[in-house]
This record gives structure tokens, C-alpha cells and sequence, in this order.
């Protein structure tokens, strides 16, 4: 699967890569954000369990999360948030600016 996902014409998911910054390292998944609600969902984590290291939003030395919408060689990276719960989102305003900003990224021409 692309970057997109078409299920109808409000329902538009893009595949991205979510970091969760700790002060020692961090951890990596990928999920697909919803632009319509700014939720995440599919979040599947690489090299880390949450059965035995939990989420890492309630990891003692976690500090934030990010995600990266990719188009080849170029990206976009934005702010998530992300609760104990394991629910990753993307705040309204945040999403309305990341709109323009993944627009930009796939109407570019490659090189640029």
C-alpha cells in the first residue's frame, strides 16, 4: 500500500512513522493518520513490546512523540500526542497546518 488509502471521498489515511523521543533513545512505529479526525490508528510498534515495557507514553524518561509523513525522499515531520493509554493524535490546529504542508509534499516534483 501507497501513502493513501482511499475507503471514500471523506475517508482519507496516510501512512506515517511515529517516534517516541525518550531521553536515552527512542521507539520507532507506523500507523496510519486519519486527516478527517486526526487520530492514529494501526499503531504497530518495531523492536519494542508494550505487553512488558508498557506504552512508551508512560515510560519514565519519555519526553515527546513526533510523526513523518514521507514521499520519496522528502518528509514532513509534525507533533503527536499521545496518552497511557496508547492512543496517538494529531491536534486540530496541528492537523490543518500538516494539510497544507502533505499537500505541498505530494504535489512537488521529485528533486525538489
Amino acid at each position: 500500500m501507497g501513502a493513501f488509502s482511499y475507503r471514500n471521498s471523506m475517508d482519507l489515511k496516510l501512512s506515517i512513522t511515529i517516534i517516541d523521543e525518550l531521553s536515552e533513545g527512542e521507539v520507532r512505529s507506523k500507523g496510519e493518520l486519519d486527516l478527517a479526525s486526526g487520530d492514529i490508528r494501526n499503531v504497530r510498534y518495531e523492536d519494542h513490546d508494550v505487553e512488558t515495557q508498557g506504552v512508551p507514553a508512560t515510560m519514565e524518561d519519555y519526553e515527546f512523540s513526533v510523526g513523518i509523513l514521507s514521499n520519496g525522499s522528502r518528509e514532513v515531520e509534525f507533533r503527536v500526542e499521545a496518552n497511557a493509554q496508547g492512543h496517538y493524535s494529531v491536534t486540530p490546529s496541528e492537523l490543518l497546518e500538516l494539510k497544507g504542508r502533505a499537500a505541498a509534499l505530494f504535489t512537488q516534483k521529485p528533486g525538489k
